[in-house]
């Protein structure tokens, strides 16, 4: 029988994830397969019941809106998705127990940690976003040593979320809002300093609003990261290259947090050799 791990959210047609894994199954001749499967918040249970029998199931990554819910429905967490509150990977062990992991927060961090690694005078995120994958992301820049601007619809969400995550620093809450409207502030030039820009809410994807961002809030040699994946190229980041900026997309946090969970599931290294090659397949 064929081993097998899967994607699960609600939607989760649009997910990238099964292409990404059994693009590195195929590489390295694993005789395995990666599917995506809907799963609605009332069935995940039942499912997660149904999966810990099949000892042929290794696992599973977890998107919108399941990352805080699946939390109590698992035997146990590992440090950092505990800390971090949510979960994008579970793990079966070999007992049927199921672990949960946190691969997003490295993988956000994979495509800038060349520029992370670096000495700064400054470092400031301006994080768009309060949901699941907004957690692992303030909790992976607390970790940077970034002063964190985080921005939800609820400020006071966002300061309670600042104030467990990132507890150590001065950091600031805002309303979404905040970012809509220009602004006349005179930035500095901003050099040796390392300035983020993020959308981390699911605004601007396919079926959602579109991310209310003035660009006159980026200060000059900001790095600007969406983390939606669907559509690749959105209209942030078509607004941030016409601007000057640096851009990095969705799909290289997607392949950055799959690398750890393909190592979970499947026991081997994913081929990142090959990733010019993935992303022609997914057509970036």
């Amino acid at each position: 029988m064929t081993i097998y791990a899967e994607v699960i959210g609600d939607p989760i047609a649009q997910s990238k994830s099964p292409a990404i894994h059994n693009f590195w199954l195929a590489e390295l001749g694993i005789p395995g397969r990666y599917d995506h499967h809907q799963v609605s918040v009332e069935a995940l249970g039942d499912y997660l019941a149904q999966r810990r029998s099949d000892p042929q199931w290794r696992g599973c990554n977890v998107t919108m809106p399941h990352k805080l819910a699946i939390i109590p429905l698992l035997d146990r967490l590992d440090p950092l998705a505990e800390r971090i509150g949510a979960v994008n990977t579970v793990v079966r062990e070999a007992d049927g127990t199921l672990t949960g992991y946190n691969t997003d927060a490295p993988g956000f961090l994979e495509p800038i940690q060349e520029e992370v690694d670096k000495i700064h005078l400054f470092r400031m995120a301006r994080v768009l976003g309060t949901g699941g994958a907004a957690r692992a992301i303030v909790a992976a820049l607390a970790d940077a040593k970034f002063v964190i601007v985080l921005a939800g619809r609820d400020p006071a969400k966002a300061r309670a979320m600042l104030d467990e995550l990132a507890p150590n620093g001065e950091h600031h809450a805002i309303g979404l809002g905040h970012f809509a409207d220009p602004t006349d502030f005179a930035f500095d030039d901003r050099e040796q300093c390392f300035d983020l820009i993020i959308n981390a809410s699911p605004l601007g994807m396919a079926g959602q609003p579109p991310l209310p961002f003035d660009f006159s809030h980026a200060p000059p040699r900001s790095v600007v990261y969406d983390i939606v994946t669907n559509p690749l190229d959105t209209d942030f980041l078509q607004t941030a290259r016409a601007a000057g900026f640096e851009t990095v997309d969705g799909l290289s946090m997607l392949i950055g947090q799959a690398d750890s969970a393909f190592t979970r599931f499947f026991g081997a290294k994913p081929p990142r050799e090959r990733d010019a090659a993935l992303r022609e397949i997914l057509g970036s």
